[in-house]
């Protein structure tokens, strides 16, 4: 117990917990700043991120299954926020798909009405992020893109579409280059989610 990473004592000798402890922190930030746009508009916090999601991702991955592994709950969990949203009129299935028994989701204006009252529930985080210099910026946005791949490919992170992952990016004595584009990428333009990622072959 005592070399918990929730022990303050730990903390104070170990940076990786104290890191590990900011982090549990900011998730807070997230789950509270989530509620409170979501009881405004009197919807769960899922099906806000839901909505979200479909509003900003192509259609192919707009799917339960798919939704289900993104937001890291049980299909059933996502088929009942679906099934809500759907009768608010807020979302469409699209069932053009080969598989008759799978759809995927579409927003009708209702529903991209509520993505532009909600979508922005994380200002006030981006607010204090800005104040940051650049050179910090680049720093903290390095760290955590790479802190994402490497929680990915260990399996926690069951979603991710970062450069990192992807069969186009290669890294040259030290350099990132992406074969898509055909172009070296700064630290800042590594993406986090790239609509033309496509992962990379294990092994």
């Amino acid at each position: 117990m005592d070399n918990s990473l929730f022990n303050p004592k730990q903390q104070e000798i170990d940076t990786s917990s104290k890191i590990v402890a900011g982090l549990e922190r900011i998730s807070e930030v997230f789950k509270v700043l989530l509620w409170e746009k979501a009881k405004l508009v009197g919807l769960s916090p899922i099906q806000i991120q839901i909505l979200i999601f479909i509003a900003f991702h192509k259609q192919e991955l707009c799917n339960v299954s798919h939704l289900a592994k993104e937001f890291n709950v049980t299909k059933p969990t996502i088929s009942d926020a679906v099934k809500v949203l759907d009768k608010k009129g807020m979302v469409l299935k699209d069932f053009s798909i080969s598989d008759s028994r799978s759809y995927s989701l579409q927003l009708t204006e209702l529903g991209k009405k509520l993505v532009k009252e909600t979508n922005d529930f994380a200002k006030p985080l981006k607010k204090h992020i800005d104040k940051f210099n650049e050179s910090e910026l680049v720093s903290l946005f390095s760290t955590l893109s790479e802190l994402i791949y490497k929680l990915n490919r260990s399996g926690i992170l069951t979603v991710q579409r970062t450069c990192f992952g992807c069969t186009f990016y290669q890294k040259d004595n030290g350099l990132n280059y992406c074969n898509l584009l055909q172009k070296e990428l700064k630290v800042t333009e590594i993406r986090l989610d790239c609509p033309e990622f496509e992962e990379k072959a294990s092994g």
